[in-house]
């Protein structure tokens, strides 16, 4: 439909708006009492035959224009058909009708019956205008397809195409078992600032904002990790965040700026809890929600049942490439290895263990399609992690890949406050090196450590790309209500 047709379209819808005022008819009314939904009378049509309901909704289509005519009407629950003849309404509510579109949020009263072609409707009696739609509806053959529409408007897109509803609906329903999961666990739910004078805690840029009264910059939280460590140095054994994250980076079926993540830490645990947690998580979720551990994501079969495969990165680079990385002794050989596997964001400042992961990333990433915990991760990447007792090079870290994608990031964290800190100056260094995603420094996090945490798991998990996975759906921006966008001029 082109700007002047639908242009044109509003010029009557217009007309028909004054024709209710000149009617004395208020056409955006006032509270409006139900006494029933939609879809309560289709369940129970043997109870409700006969009787008399309200019900209230937007008109989705309109059937006859005569003396009698059929429209349907939908709300939360769903959609049901209305029948309305002039002989069984006063003129003024017939005349009303008459200046119905579709799209208009209008109150029914009537009774309840069945239409010589069996669907249960409603004979009304009365109808009272809620509100007027001045704009059309997309065209109802097609409906609503251009992703891009669907994510500028998404409230057309809830309107008219209902499964989305049902993604976003289910989607509240995750949310609230993740809840539901670990408070019985004993977890506290907690709150952390989201404006911080630090963005700490993970490896991304941040977007930046500026306070005027207190004169000084501050950040977009990346993540909520260093503040809810800070709360088991205060004595809270098991917390647990479920909120906003930013992060000023690319935008694909996988990132959106504006992501929610849940993070988790327990005292005297460690990383191999955290599988153990992340596993049953996931599956008791999609068993509460879907009813099964079993579920299809675009085309193929995910079994989510417990207990997922387990490997290091070592082995997986091993079983993908046939490159074994515990004989790979110096940066230079391995800056080789990468070069022969076409891996081109390596530098010549490398070494061995971000080459690892670099390759781990290219080339093993895109088989992991089952449940696999990946574990062992490079020293170098994890600032955060405890090193292993066995090899200083790793430490116990973890992260989950189903569908090809991470969705989680554990560790056993690093409670030694000196060792903390010569992690953070080696980020430092990184970042003054031009690596604007490097950790950055934060003396109030080692003061904290300083006075002592307990041994702690750690796990972050990804919540959008979780309902990804359990909606079926192709892009992150399918899971989030209002994706971040750039602007139509």
């Amino acid at each position: 439909m082109d700007y002047l047709s639908e242009n044109e379209i509003q010029k009557v819808r217009l007309q028909k708006l004054q024709e209710l005022k000149d009617m004395g008819i208020n056409p955006y009314g006032e509270r409006y009492p139900r006494s029933n939904t939609c879809q309560q009378i289709k369940d129970n049509f043997d109870e409700f035959e006969n009787e008399d309901v309200i019900l209230a909704g937007r008109i989705m289509a309109i059937r006859g224009h005569g003396k009698a005519a059929f429209f349907d009407i939908q709300d939360d629950s769903g959609k049901i058909q209305v029948y309305i003849k002039k002989d069984n309404v006063s003129d003024e509510t017939f005349k009303l009708y008459k200046l119905l579109d579709i799209g208009d949020i209008i109150g029914v009263e009537g009774r309840v019956f069945k239409s010589q072609r069996g669907e249960i409707s409603i004979s009304a009696t009365n109808l009272k205008m809620l509100a007027k739609s001045l704009r059309p509806l997309p065209e109802k053959w097609h409906g609503l397809k251009d992703t891009d529409t669907r994510y500028r408007q998404r409230y057309l897109d809830l309107i008219v195409n209902p499964e989305v509803k049902q993604t976003f609906l289910t989607r509240s329903k995750i949310i609230s078992a993740i809840r539901e999961f670990l408070d019985e666990r004993g977890f506290v739910e907690v709150e952390t600032p989201i404006l911080s004078p630090i963005a700490g805690g993970a490896a991304a840029r941040p977007f930046v904002t500026y306070h005027n009264a207190l004169d000084m910059q501050l950040y977009l939280r990346i993540a909520t990790e260093l503040y809810l460590k800070r709360l088991i140095v205060g004595g809270f054994e098991k917390v647990y965040e479920l909120g906003k994250d930013f992060r000023n980076e690319g935008i694909s079926v996988k990132h959106n700026p504006e992501f929610t993540m849940l993070e988790l830490y327990q005292a005297y645990a460690d990383y191999k809890d955290m599988m153990e947690l992340m596993e049953t998580l996931f599956a008791h979720i999609s068993q509460k929600v879907l009813g099964t551990m079993k579920i299809t994501y675009q085309g193929e079969e995910i079994d989510l049942t417990p207990p997922w495969k387990r490997m290091t990165m070592v082995e997986a680079v091993k079983q993908f490439t046939g490159i074994d990385f515990d004989s790979v002794t110096s940066d230079e050989e391995a800056r080789k290895i990468a070069k022969e596997l076409n891996i081109e964001e390596v530098k010549d400042s490398d070494t061995r263990g971000k080459i690892l992961n670099l390759i781990f990333e290219e080339k093993v990433e895109q088989n992991l399609v089952q449940p696999t915990f990946i574990y062992d991760y490079p020293l170098e990447i994890s600032p955060l992690a405890k090193k292993k007792e066995d090899n200083p090079d790793l430490t116990y870290r973890f992260e989950a890949f189903i569908t090809r994608r991470e969705m989680c990031n554990a560790f056993s964290e690093l409670n030694d406050p000196i060792d903390q800190r010569e992690r953070f100056l080696q980020q430092l260094k990184e970042r003054e090196a031009g690596d604007e995603e490097a950790h950055v420094f934060d003396e109030d996090y080692i003061v904290a450590l300083e006075h002592g945490m307990p041994p702690t798991g750690g796990l972050g998990i990804g919540i959008d790309r979780m309902v990804m996975l359990l909606t079926d759906s192709p892009s992150i921006r399918d899971v989030i209500l209002f994706p971040t966008m750039r602007p139509k001029q």
